[in-house]
């Protein structure tokens, strides 16, 4: 499965997704979130029981200030709606899918 990318219009997919999901908010000019980027599509495209989106806080400012996003990268888990896990800061692939299944 693919990289959903989403904005404030299209939230309501990840928000009422059956699936757990992981949102990853980034910028294009972060060089962190372009560590973690490859990361994130590597997961998207191995698990499908995942909804894996990304979230361009300069795009998308009003949904980065709903989840707190204070630096990035951050990668939030959301599962039923909620958020069970967040980190801050780039993570190698074991530690986010760790994120997902905790």
């Amino acid at each position: 499965m693919s990289v959903l990318q989403l904005t404030k219009e299209n939230f309501g997919e990840a928000k009422n997704s059956e699936k757990t999901v992981l949102l990853d908010f980034y910028a294009d000019w972060c060089g962190p979130c372009r560590m973690v980027s490859p990361l994130v599509d590597e997961i998207a495209n191995e698990n499908p029981q995942y909804l894996v989106c990304k979230i361009n806080v300069d795009a998308e400012p009003e949904l980065a200030g709903a989840f707190e996003v204070m630096s990035i990268p951050t990668l939030v888990v959301m599962k039923n709606g909620q958020i069970v896990n967040k980190s801050t800061g780039a993570r190698p692939k074991t530690q986010i899918l760790a994120m997902l299944e905790d």
